[in-house]
């Protein structure tokens, strides 16, 4: 693991929106995409067909930002460009609350299927949907899946190009589709194959032994109970006062389609059906409970905070090349 601690570049300096939650170090992440556009049924959706299903996110979005309201709480919205017209009322109306609109690409297509100037046009495409149907100029960025890794180093590169102040890409975690095992687990400064450096937001992991174990959100939050999700949270928060304090900061991710139990049922393998629909009934009891018991902020407004706690660590993406064109 190439991990050091090195001082934070002077000429980066993330703008906070006008009203966040003093003092938190939580946050919360929505990836705003359809049930239909999850990698998991990427054999059996094509995005040329996307068009021809219902979409069903935005009741959820309404419903995540009325429980937000009542806890006092912000959180970052990463929404995938294809989906902003249609989204656009409730986008703004969610960056006029004070939550924060972030990208999340617009074809929510794997890094791995895609080579550097693909992804450029991919953000390009989803920056426009954001600045002209929303007014906001996304400051972070997830990619889909999670797919930043050692094999995708060389997309860091682009998305500093394309003019983003953070990344929440990188899952510090073993996974078939996506993770870097050796990645910090909190927020650090990922260098890029070409030596610049970019802030990076992990979600939450838990360490068992020699294992990261995910809890962050997504599937992990539906398979965890939430009493031991609250546990993990508590305990993270009190790394901050030991004698070996780090940033303590927490990303936890939901989607829409995660509050939805009774979305259509796509044809797909007992595995795939399984990791996607696995405890939908359950989700929004958990999320409501955390909100009841936490307060969670922006990415932007958390990642200020611990910049001031400290320096944080620098970590070497090492990039395994950069492909000319897509993988097949």
């Amino acid at each position: 693991m190439h991990v050091a601690t090195l001082p934070a570049p002077a000429a980066l300096t993330l703008r906070l929106p006008e009203t966040t939650v003093a003092g938190c170090l939580n946050c919360l992440s929505v990836d705003v995409e359809e049930y239909f556009q999850c990698e998991v049924f990427r054999r059996c959706v094509s995005p040329a067909d996307w068009t021809t299903y219902e979409r069903r996110a935005r009741p959820a979005l309404e419903q995540i930002a009325g429980w937000l309201a009542d806890s006092r709480s912000h959180a970052t919205f990463f929404v995938l460009g294809w989906n902003v017209p249609h989204l656009a009322p409730v986008l703004r109306d969610l960056a006029r609350a004070g939550h924060e609109i972030a990208c999340h690409g617009d074809g929510h297509e794997h890094l791995a299927r895609l080579n550097p100037q693909q992804l450029r046009e991919d953000l390009r495409r989803a920056r426009g949907q954001l600045e002209d149907l929303i007014g906001v100029r996304p400051r972070g960025y997830r990619a889909p899946t999670f797919s930043v890794t050692h094999a995708t180093a060389w997309a860091l590169d682009v998305i500093l190009d394309a003019g983003f102040e953070y990344d929440a890409s990188i899952f510090p975690i073993r996974h078939d589709r996506y993770g870097v095992p050796d990645a910090p687990v909190e927020p650090f400064w990922a260098v890029t194959p070409s030596g610049r450096r970019l802030l990076e937001f992990p979600p939450l992991t838990l360490a068992w032994g020699p294992l990261r174990v995910p809890v962050g959100g997504g599937g992990y939050l539906r398979l965890w109970p939430g009493g031991w999700l609250r546990r993990c949270i508590r305990a993270r928060q009190r790394r901050l006062g030991g004698p070996t304090p780090g940033t303590a900061a927490v990303m936890i991710y939901v989607h829409p389609w995660e509050f939805d139990p009774d979305q259509p049922r796509l044809p797909v393998g007992r595995l795939a059906q399984w990791r996607h629909r696995v405890n939908l009934h359950t989700t929004t009891d958990k999320l409501r409970r955390l909100l009841a018991e936490f307060r969670f902020d922006t990415a932007a407004a958390v990642l200020q905070r611990v910049r001031v706690l400290g320096d944080l660590p620098t970590f070497e993406l090492a990039a395994d090349g950069v492909p000319d064109s897509p993988p097949c």
